[in-house]
């Protein structure tokens, strides 16, 4: 109970934002809360602007970009290429160059497990999400099976508030859901599988997935997952 009401306060801050420097603070947050090393999360807006937060160390950013590591940087590379989240072990990190720079990495704190989720916004904004730890494969690989869906969601409320801060984003008027995509979405939300969302509902998984497909049109979302963040994001359903 106290982890899930940890959670609240921080989605909580996140929605309440109202600079970039919100962002940050729920970074930190986030990394207290789950005992890992690193959160970070680094966007570029609709005008090909970057910026970024996190638990990094300055250092490290100013080391980051001095050497120009973008251009050599696997987790980059792999994320833009994918829509799905990105183990980093299932990278190509075999090049000389990128060996040295895991090293480079490794000696300014970065540890060796990570987990990115890209996300794609309107107008060609890219963002990604990342938890990073130093700990053994099967440690880590039960991190993620237990907080998988907890890394995506805030990877896209996080997308959401940063594109809510761009000043040059163009408003958009919600499209309001149908009683029965509210409850579709909320169910989802609060971590129901789908064949229990259309036990709950009285309906055929087919029907659900019409529900389900509805409301990711509506919230403009690229899967249901980005659905069920963007209708919490937007306050169409509450869990």
């Amino acid at each position: 109970m106290a982890e899930i009401n940890q959670l609240e306060s921080i989605l909580e801050a996140l929605e309440q934002a109202d600079a970039l420097a919100g962002l940050q603070t729920v970074t930190e947050s986030l990394q207290v809360h789950y005992n890992i090393e690193h959160i970070a999360y680094h966007w570029v807006d609709s005008k090909g602007d970057q910026a970024g937060c996190g638990t990094y160390s300055l250092a490290w950013q100013e080391r980051y970009m001095a050497q120009e590591y973008l251009r050599i940087d696997p987790v980059i590379s792999g994320c833009f290429q994918r829509f799905h989240p990105v183990e980093w072990k299932q990278l190509d990190w075999s090049s000389r160059a990128v060996r040295a720079f895991a090293e480079d990495a490794a000696a300014h704190g970065i540890g060796t497990q990570g987990y990115s989720v890209p996300v794609r916004g309107p107008n060609g904004q890219f963002a990604l999400f990342t938890a990073n730890h130093t700990c053994g494969d099967d440690t880590w690989a039960q991190f993620i099976e237990t907080h998988r869906r907890d890394m995506i969601l805030f990877a896209h409320l996080m997308n959401e508030k940063a594109l809510e801060l761009d000043p040059h984003r163009a408003q958009k008027t919600a499209q309001a859901l149908s009683p029965r995509e509210v409850d579709a979405m909320t169910y989802l939300a609060i971590g129901y599988s789908r064949a229990q969302v259309a036990n709950e509902l009285s309906i055929s998984e087919h029907t659900l997935r019409v529900y389900i497909e509805s409301a990711r049109f509506k919230l403009g979302a690229l899967n249901t997952t980005h659905a069920v963040a963007r209708a919490l994001s937007q306050g169409l359903i509450v869990v």
